[in-house]
């Protein structure tokens, strides 16, 4: 404790200032982790100590976020390694107090407010379009929904963390059957468009195909993976099935005997989505090693391996006419969180980005023709958005 013969401190934790670190206004510019490591530094108010303004003095007692100092013998340490800055000032007797301000740029580990109040750092502002959705409807799971497909122009398909797949009628808000199988979340699912057929994957290890005419029970079960199933994709002619896992592997199976008929594996190949190409052998996937690969399913082999992006790939999805492709990207605070369009038939380069979402971009689509006068696609963020884009110029 000090002595009594000198007066309080008072305290306050800031960001030590960076190179350059005014603007032209005089005001402290805000420093990203990314521009460097943080320089915490603790200022003091105290009468009588010693020393000039700013001077910098070791620091060593008050526990304070990992920092110590003894007030008594004016002297501190520097505990792991930081920088400290003293400023002398006048304080009122009998009082300390701390405050602590060292806010850690836009990245912040527990956001209790809406993203969009936290700008990107290329200085992109989001919009805010109040929205309503088309019609809501009773809930379908009872616990959160992993993953939703369409299996026809009136049906869609859920699974979710309460194991259960639901067959929806999303037209009139009716559940059509519910099915129960596996004994974990369902992580992906995937369907026989025109049909009552579609498959379901799960973190059990497992996957299982599924009748809507049929019983409740799976039509045919396919079990050959050692993690979770985190990719499905059906061949145009329904006669084989290709699953993906974070096993690093691939196994493509015969859906008629449930046989698995060739395997892949690639190290570090980690699966995020897999999609089969129309009309082609062909099966796009993306990784959490940030690559794209298309796979030939005569044999399994990597045919191609587009060029490696900074960030997870997290879904993938193939144009209806086979030519082009778009993946989406993993991300935080602006940085990734995009998705990119590739030329998938002749020069297989990108051909387009589509940024503005804020964190990791889940989900991409192409859109129907028949529902803009140009070229459509639709992206799907953690940030709570979904958004429309101009497939050919990009502009939201």
């Amino acid at each position: 404790m000090p002595s009594s013969s000198a007066s309080s401190v008072g305290l306050s934790f800031q960001p030590d200032r960076p190179a350059g670190g005014y603007g032209a206004r005089g005001g402290r510019k805000r420093r990203s982790w990314r521009e460097g490591r943080w320089e915490p530094s603790l200022s003091l108010s105290r009468s009588r100590l010693p020393g000039r303004r700013g001077e910098r003095v070791p620091l060593a007692g008050l526990a304070l976020g990992g920092v110590t100092s003894s007030l008594g013998k004016h002297n501190f340490q520097q505990p792991h390694g930081m920088l400290l800055r003293c400023h002398l000032k006048r304080a009122l007797p009998q009082k300390v107090s701390c405050r602590f301000c060292a806010v850690m740029g836009k990245l912040q580990s527990k956001l209790k407010h809406s993203t969009y109040k936290y700008s990107r750092p290329d200085g992109f502002r989001d919009e805010r379009i109040q929205t309503k959705a088309f019609q809501e409807y009773s809930p379908a799971h009872v616990d959160t929904v992993s993953v939703v497909a369409a299996l026809n122009s009136d049906l869609c398909v859920s699974g979710g963390k309460d194991k259960t797949v639901v067959a929806y009628n999303w037209r009139t808000g009716n559940v059509v059957k519910r099915l129960k199988g596996h004994e974990r979340e369902i992580t992906k699912i995937a369907c026989i468009h025109k049909s009552g057929q579609f498959f379901s994957a799960s973190r059990d290890k497992t996957v299982m195909m599924w009748d809507l005419q049929g019983s409740s029970q799976p039509r045919q079960q396919f079990s050959g993976h050692t993690m979770v199933v985190t990719g499905l994709a059906v061949s145009p002619d329904t006669s084989q099935l290709c699953t993906g896992s974070r096993d690093n592997t691939l196994l493509l199976w015969d859906v008629g005997t449930g046989q698995c008929a060739e395997r892949a594996s690639v190290s570090r190949n980690l699966v995020t989505h897999l999609c089969w190409v129309p009309r082609e052998p062909y099966i796009l996937q993306t990784s959490e090693d940030k690559t794209i690969r298309l796979w030939d399913s005569r044999g399994l082999q990597v045919a191609h391996i587009f060029p490696a992006k900074q960030h997870i790939q997290t879904y993938c999805e193939v144009s209806e006419d086979g030519h082009k492709c778009i993946s989406c990207s993993s991300g935080f605070g602006g940085e990734g969180c995009e998705a990119t369009l590739w030329d998938i038939r002749q020069t297989r380069n990108r051909i387009c980005e589509y940024e503005g979402h804020f964190q990791t971009v889940a989900s991409c689509v192409f859109l129907p023709r028949a529902l803009a006068l140009m070229p459509v696609i639709a992206t799907s963020s953690h940030d709570c958005k979904v958004k429309i884009w101009n497939q050919d110029s990009g502009a939201l």
